[in-house]
């Protein structure tokens, strides 16, 4: 059902958000910090795009969101980050063939193409590393 993937899409981009701010923390060096501060501030975006969603299709927010255990390692991360990056991208873009309202679909094309692009960055990342 379509709520329910907008659902895990909400409490996804919740814990990804924290787990990218943990990231961050992580190095001191510019460049990775500005990838990884555009990583999470999309995060937030999707989150906020998807709970307005899912308000519309449903009345009511999701809540009691949790956090995924904390990044500690930088490669690490970034490594596990690439493929759930990539995952959600494949959610989304089946998502949007299932889409119940037109309203559904700016949110959902523009969350793909992030999630894609952030698999490029952490690649790049995680290769450096």
């Amino acid at each position: 059902m379509f709520t329910e993937k907008l659902k895990q899409a909400i409490q996804n981009e919740y814990a990804d958000y924290h787990y990218y701010v943990d990231m961050y923390n992580l190095t001191d060096d510019p460049y990775w910090k500005d990838f990884i501060e555009h990583i999470y501030e999309d995060e937030k975006s999707h989150y906020e795009m998807f709970q307005q969603l899912y308000y519309m299709l449903t009345g009511t927010f999701v809540q009691n969101l949790e956090k995924r255990p904390p990044c500690e390692d930088l490669k690490t991360c970034a490594k596990n980050a690439v493929r759930d990056e990539l995952e959600a991208a494949e959610m989304y873009k089946e998502m949007l063939l299932q889409i119940p309202v037109q309203q559904a679909y700016a949110p959902l094309f523009v969350a793909m193409h992030d999630e894609t692009e952030h698999a490029i960055r952490l690649s790049m990342m995680y290769n450096a590393l």
